[in-house]
């Protein structure tokens, strides 16, 4: 709503209702879910029963909160695990991507560039079919021509990783592209007319100037690793990660410890979200 424009009556109670029906609608069902983390209850959904913590600290028998779930913390560990090992690749080669794209010039760059994002525009079941078939038609191939397994192209962590790393890297390019795209390459040259070889100038001064895209993209990576579902769903082994894990307790028939796992993970979002933030605010300052 355009405050200057001549508007009737009628629309600005109109757009305060929208405006509240939206935040209700997307806030909603987490306050629900965060509220039900502490239902005394067996069963993850209303009535409400009571206030309680077993859901979070409980040891068992009868009820087995979150910190004693072996199952959901090995979940988190591998998923954890996954998220670091995809935020490395994804800044790095993010990060020599966005060098290649807005500071080189070369034939058919358009056309790579286009190429490059088309993980964005792949659904991700298709995208997880699709390397797992890739690698598995590749690890046959080598096992019959030299008898050597490859263990990496089968379904297991490293398969995960290479999965996820093949479409977040491609966000964390455009997050750290955006910001290489304001860089004065002045600044650059002054640090090369100083003495600075190259990669001293790239390193004091544009990864420097770069910093709060690069805490920005590795949030980014880290969250959409840890809670990638789909295209993980296909490469993953024996290591589940927590999406994988809490997809098969709610499909056995769960209880709110998995409303515990979901305010755990709103809040460390929520937190991630938070530092990247207010790093990058930091690091705008003089």
């Amino acid at each position: 709503m355009i405050p200057s424009i001549p508007q009737p009556p009628y629309a600005r109670p109109l757009y305060t209702a929208y405006v509240v029906a939206f935040f209700v609608y997307l806030f909603a069902p987490l306050v629900v879910v965060a509220v039900l983390a502490f239902n005394d209850s067996l069963f993850p959904a209303l009535p409400w029963e009571g206030f309680s913590l077993d859901w979070f600290r409980s040891p068992g028998p009868r009820r087995v909160g979150l910190l004693h779930d072996q199952g959901l913390l090995r979940g988190m560990a591998t998923s954890t695990l996954v998220a670091f090992w995809v935020v490395g690749l994804s800044v790095a080669v993010g990060t020599c991507n966005a060098f290649l794209f807005e500071q080189e010039e070369f034939p058919f760059k358009q056309a790579l560039y286009a190429l490059s994002l088309t993980p964005l525009v792949i659904p991700g079941v298709i995208l997880g079919i699709s390397i797992l078939l890739f690698s598995s038609t590749v690890a046959g191939g080598v096992e019959r021509l030299a008898g050597v397994e490859v263990e990496a192209l089968r379904p297991g962590l490293p398969l995960v990783i290479l999965g996820q790393f093949s479409f977040i890297t491609t966000l964390a390019t455009l997050i750290i592209a955006a910001r290489l795209r304001k860089f004065d390459r002045s600044l650059e040259e002054a640090a090369l007319n100083l003495g600075a070889s190259r990669a001293v100038a790239i390193w004091t001064v544009t990864l420097r100037f770069l910093r709060p895209a690069l805490l920005g993209a590795a949030a980014v990576a880290f969250l959409m690793s840890f809670e990638n579902f789909n295209t993980t769903l296909f490469l993953v082994g024996s290591d589940a990660t927590l999406p994988i894990t809490m997809f098969i307790s709610v499909r056995d028939g769960s209880t709110p410890v998995i409303n515990a796992v979901s305010v755990v993970l709103m809040v460390g979002s929520a937190g991630i979200g938070l530092i990247a933030l207010f790093s990058g605010f930091h690091a705008k300052q003089p």
